[in-house]
């Protein structure tokens, strides 16, 4: 059996690269960590010593605001010192160029690369090549794995519904362009969730979803019934290509979030989305600013999630 290349020898956490393959006993432990970091973020002074003197780099080949700035904010938090890169994708085309940027940096003392990509592994590539002192965290590779915003969904589920083992979840929208679907649909399984179901138009979904162990649903009110966790994905406009869709009207009227599909989810469902939203199109604005939402704590634990990792990841 080929080791898992994110984990030491001792199964401690080496790089953070995709939920798949990590044990449900090292989720849960970053979970706990990350538990340990929410109220950090409730102080006056929003700072713990961990990885002072560690250099961070986050190196972002793909544009992103939210996702950037929460890993900005929980390395800031944790006393690192933060460099932030937007590297323009065009002149970063080739492999030995990506290489030679990393190189470059790791020269300048990086500690941590935080690495956003649009090529599927990407992060593996960087986290094979870097000296064995420096560790890579994916922040979201191609259509493949976004293993930090998966874990950051199931510490909310976690604190919101306690107990995976009794949850039915569904997770809806665009899976076959959705590295967040995957990493969720992983992360879930894993956890001990008895139900997962995904709810997509036959074209937004990949071939062969099934063997990741969900239930398929293309009726949007037939999965929905009795779900105790909606979790809304965004559609991927940017990495379509052809007709995946006749219009956005059109994708609102059978897959839209509205507050009466919702009402056949069970009355104390929670909605989750990871941003940014297109309301209108994947929801509705009543549903997103209603009281099952629990859109905006995502945000907020993300931090926390964040600052678990990269603790963890650096042997604070």
């Amino acid at each position: 059996m080929t080791p898992n290349p994110q984990l030491t020898d001792t199964g401690a956490l080496r790089h953070l690269l995709t939920i798949e393959g990590l044990s449900a006993k090292l989720i849960h432990s970053i979970l706990d960590t990350a538990e340990s970091f929410v109220s950090v973020g409730e102080r006056e002074v929003k700072k713990v010593p961990l990885l002072r003197g560690k250099s961070i780099f986050n190196l972002f080949f793909e544009a992103s605001t939210r996702t950037r700035t929460t890993f900005e904010i929980a390395a800031k938090r944790l006393s690192a010192d933060v460099v932030n890169l937007n590297v323009s994708a065009s002149s970063q085309s080739k492999g030995e160029t990506l290489l030679d940027t990393v190189d470059n940096l790791s020269a300048m003392g990086a500690d941590m690369f935080v690495v956003r990509h649009a090529q599927s592994g990407a992060a593996h590539f960087i986290a094979r090549h870097v000296a064995p002192h420096i560790h890579v965290v994916n922040a979201g590779d191609g259509r493949h794995a976004h293993p930090t915003q998966g874990l950051l969904d199931m510490f909310t589920i976690r604190r919101f519904k306690k107990d995976f083992t009794q949850l039915r979840v569904a997770v809806v929208g665009d899976v076959m362009h959705s590295r967040v679907a995957r990493s969720e649909i992983h992360a879930l399984t894993t956890l001990g969730v008895p139900e997962v179901r995904v709810i997509a138009p036959r074209t937004l979904l990949p071939k062969g979803v099934e063997s990741l162990g969900v239930h398929v649903f293309n009726d949007m009110r037939a999965g929905l019934k009795d779900v105790d966790v909606v979790m809304m994905l965004r559609l991927q406009n940017e990495r379509m290509s052809g007709p995946f869709l006749p219009s956005a009207q059109e994708y609102f009227k059978y897959y839209g979030l509205t507050a009466d599909k919702l009402k056949l989810a069970k009355p104390d469902a929670i909605v989750m989305h990871p941003g940014p939203m297109n309301r209108g199109v994947e929801i509705d604005s009543s549903v997103a600013d209603g009281g099952q939402a629990v859109i905006l704590p995502q945000v907020t634990f993300g931090i926390a999630v964040r600052m678990a990792v990269m603790s963890m990841l650096a042997g604070a």
